[in-house]
């Protein structure tokens, strides 16, 4: 992963040095993709990191708990089985609650699966969301939190780039919905407490140690087993493909570094993309390449809660955080590609 030494916040931040002063974080979702990447990127900088996350069966138990053994080959990582929407059982967990950050992203993921699973959303993404942040509030330590949000808030938006000041009042799937709620819920906590919070928008995040319900993923394995992939929208999509290390570095820059809010509460909400999308078809080109085999290609329609295209304005947390993402998709699906190689041998899945 890149460290967090070279990615050096610039204009008002001033300076790396910050990062050093130690701090004892929670992570929600610390068996989840972004959730592990950032926590191992925090206990790699020295800071005390306790995880929480349910490890449910939305997709493959075991590679959540080989994420969990992953980060647990540092020290200074705690890690506490807890559904987050228990709002009794999070704060009695030790060290909960002498966090003085809070990196919120635990979640019920999947715009397609919220279709079919609905009150798993309410539950996971609303009442969850809910319990955070009463936690921040009755928390002594007035810890900051920084949430993921999505950017699928933006809905049926066709103007691109996707700002933050865009309408996302048009919401395609009951997930977007839950995200944009979020959001909302985040603003009233700030207004009424005065917890200091950044929402993070997360454009198509992809990598090493990803999610099985993901397209890049879903496309590696059915191409390695010699099985048709499912091409949508007879491929006319395009997305803002965004490296897992660009993200994580994202996550704990927003989390650690200073942080003037603007307006009447103390909430920002950012994009984390590349702000480069790129279509679908040479998505799976790279795929193919990296995988060294030819996919079958099986056109179809678009999907419910779908969205054509996704391309992210990164302005905003570019001049406040020093923001710049370093990894091409052609760089981030070969890494990608032999992790997954790797570690479909190592689950017998080959």
């Amino acid at each position: 992963m890149l460290g967090l030494a070279e990615w050096r916040p610039r204009g008002e931040n001033t300076g790396w040095r910050r990062k050093l002063t130690m701090v004892k974080i929670l992570v929600t979702g610390a068996a989840g993709f972004i959730g592990a990447h950032v926590a191992r990127t925090l206990v790699d900088a020295g800071h005390d990191v306790i995880g929480v996350d349910c490890v449910n069966d939305y997709y493959d138990a075991d590679l959540k708990r080989a994420r969990l053994s992953w980060i647990g080959e540092r020290d200074r990582f705690v890690f506490h089985e807890i559904d987050i929407a228990d709002h009794d059982a999070l704060p009695a967990a030790p060290g909960v609650m002498d966090c003085a950050t809070i990196i919120h992203l635990a979640a019920q993921a999947g715009v397609r699966h919220s279709i079919e699973n609905p009150f798993a959303y309410a539950r996971s993404n609303l009442v969850g969301h809910l319990s955070i942040l009463e936690l921040a509030r009755r928390s002594p330590k007035r810890p900051r939190l920084v949430y993921a949000s999505s950017s699928s808030v933006y809905g049926a938006n066709t103007k691109t780039p996707f700002a933050e000041s865009d309408r996302v009042d048009a919401p395609v799937s009951l997930y977007a919905a839950t995200k944009r709620s979020d959001e909302m819920l985040s603003e009233s906590y700030a207004r009424l407490y005065g917890i200091e919070q950044i929402g993070l928008r997360f454009f198509t995040v992809y990598g090493p140690w990803g999610r099985p319900d993901m397209a890049y993923w879903l496309f590696a394995d059915r191409i390695l087993a010699g099985e048709p992939i499912k091409v949508f929208n007879n491929g006319d999509l395009s997305r803002d493909f965004t490296y897992i290390d660009d993200v994580a570095a994202a996550v704990v820059a927003t989390a650690l570094d200073p942080f003037k809010p603007e307006g009447d509460a103390p909430h920002r909400i950012y994009n984390v993309g590349n702000g480069r999308p790129v279509s679908l078809l040479r998505f799976i080109e790279l795929i193919e390449t990296a995988l060294g085999r030819e996919a079958v290609r099986e056109f179809t329609d678009m999907q419910p809660g779908d969205v054509r295209s996704t391309c992210a304005d990164i302005a905003a947390i570019t001049q406040d955080f020093g923001y710049a993402p370093r990894t091409p998709l052609e760089v981030g699906i070969p890494k990608f590609a032999a992790w997954f190689t790797d570690y479909r041998q190592a689950s017998g899945s080959s």
